[in-house]
């Protein structure tokens, strides 16, 4: 049963609640994994550790005037929310418009890489699944589950999201944690957490890899009309996201570095790829955490997948009772207070995606999770900065209830320092050439170099365009240290 209520369900979601939609979203096992290795390949930049401070930094920053304005306005359309009691209704429209794009290319995104991480998890004990199933396949029962879930209660989707996260999370840590134990040379140096290792010619893009591994900090507001006391619930679990995973980042990428010995990082990372995390543990941890992480690996995608639908249902319940949507889009669940028809229009989005991508055999790595999925956090991006300027433009005209720290200076700096970011990003290949994303081998679900045309249509790890190891490969590297 569903009514058209104009409010979600209140009082379901705590702070750890919040924190988990927020940090799956950020999927930190698939960015250690994914993005840093990729941003060391591509940049030749040894100092990404501290880019990720400095990314965490700058988002702290914005979210002092962020949460802030979350104290006078509790509403799940965020970003439409907050541009348009800030910079009018006009621009509140386009960028809720923009929202709604930019979430649903990183939701849509994802179908294309789930199928490659599941499979490539089932070819390892204990399912040794030697000839796994379509892509296509994989991602319809990903679609199926988190369609069902996304009408259920929101709590439920907590709950789910609190186990996958908190065991990505574990995996990772224990990675780092033996790569410190256990550096290639011998000694623990901080060389790539030197500020000077990062800030050298073409550093701006490694600020943009570095964001995209934040991307879904923000969505917490997305919560806040379901949150117990939205005031403090949505304030903590925002800082509490950014710390979290600043830290588990930049905590990774320098332990990465460690285990390879800092001069050898770019290098390795640029033969490896995504393999590196994996046989850089299968070196020092027995062999079944290697099997537990890349299992793990493919549950960070699903967990994103639940937290980007979750968010892009809201948006679209938003924007239903504001009426820049039809007002059927407002629709909730009787029972379950979830936003029924925002979550069935995306799940019909999600499988028109998968059946023409299947129908036409379009690369889902290259077409769908390349191209459409840094799209979308380049469109987050933008919004985050444009919201930055939004909040000095609210406090301007209401300035009671906050010190001039959170009206004015905060968002001012995190605005300046945000707008360094966009510019960057517009001088790298991610915004010149449509928001171009990290290339993915759909052997091993991570990035690769860039497949040429007469390679783009091969579905399986080891052919030429590939750059990244097979789990047999892997396996042999692992071994192959370990003698």
């Amino acid at each position: 049963m569903s009514s058209i209520q104009g409010s979600l369900a209140k009082d379901r979601l705590g702070v750890p609640s919040v924190v988990f939609f927020v940090m799956s979203a950020a999927a930190p096992l698939t960015v250690v994994a994914g993005v840093v290795t990729t941003g060391y390949a591509t940049t030749q930049i040894t100092g990404v550790p501290f880019a990720f401070i400095a990314i965490a930094v700058t988002l702290a920053i914005f979210s002092v005037g962020y949460v802030a304005m979350s104290r006078h306005i509790t509403n799940a359309g965020a970003f439409y929310t907050y541009v348009a009691n800030g910079l009018g209704r006009p621009l509140g429209v386009g960028a809720a418009w923009a929202a709604l794009l930019a979430y649903n290319a990183l939701q849509l995104g994802l179908y294309g890489i789930i199928g490659s991480a599941v499979s490539e998890a089932i070819k390892l004990p204990p399912f040794n699944v030697a000839n796994p199933p379509q892509w296509w396949a994989i991602a319809l029962i990903a679609w199926a589950l988190v369609a069902i879930l996304g009408v259920l209660r929101v709590d439920v989707n907590g709950k789910v999201l609190a186990v996958l996260l908190c065991a990505e999370i574990l995996i990772t840590l224990i990675y780092a944690g033996a790569s410190i134990a256990k550096p290639a040379d011998g000694t623990i140096s901080f060389d790539t957490l030197l500020p000077g290792n990062l800030f050298v010619a073409g550093f701006g893009a490694v600020l943009v890899f570095t964001f995209l591994g934040f991307t879904g900090f923000e969505s917490a507001v997305v919560f806040s009309e379901e949150s117990k006391n939205p005031r403090r619930t949505i304030a903590m679990a925002t800082y509490a996201a950014v710390v979290i995973i600043g830290l588990v980042y930049a905590v990774s990428s320098w332990a990465m570095s460690l285990g390879t010995g800092p001069a050898n990082i770019v290098a390795e990372s640029q033969d490896k790829q995504v393999g590196l995390l994996f046989i850089l543990a299968g070196g020092r941890l027995p062999e079944i955490f290697v099997q537990i992480g890349m299992m793990l690996f493919a549950t960070s995608v699903l967990a994103a997948m639940i937290s980007f639908h979750n968010t892009v249902a809201r948006y679209t319940f938003a924007l239903g009772r504001e009426r820049v949507f039809p007002s059927i889009m407002s629709t909730t669940g009787r029972r379950s207070g979830a936003p029924i028809a925002g979550s069935l229009v995306q799940s019909f989005i999600g499988l028109v995606v998968i059946v023409v991508y299947a129908l036409f055999k379009l690369d889902p790595i290259v077409q769908l999770f390349f191209w459409v999925g840094t799209a979308g956090g380049f469109g987050v991006l933008v919004l985050v900065a444009l919201t930055s300027i939004a909040v000095i433009a609210f406090f301007a005209r209401n300035p009671n209830g906050e010190n001039v720290f959170r009206r004015i200076i905060a968002p001012f700096v995190a605005s300046v320092l945000l707008a360094v970011v966009v510019f960057f990003a517009c001088r790298t290949s991610t915004c010149s050439s449509a928001s171009r994303p990290i290339p993915t081998c759909t052997g091993c679900a991570g990035p690769s170099r860039p497949p040429s045309r007469r390679s783009r249509s091969s579905a399986s790890c080891g052919r030429s365009s590939c750059a990244c190891p097979s789990p047999t490969s892997t396996r042999r590297s692992v071994s192959a240290r370990t003698a």
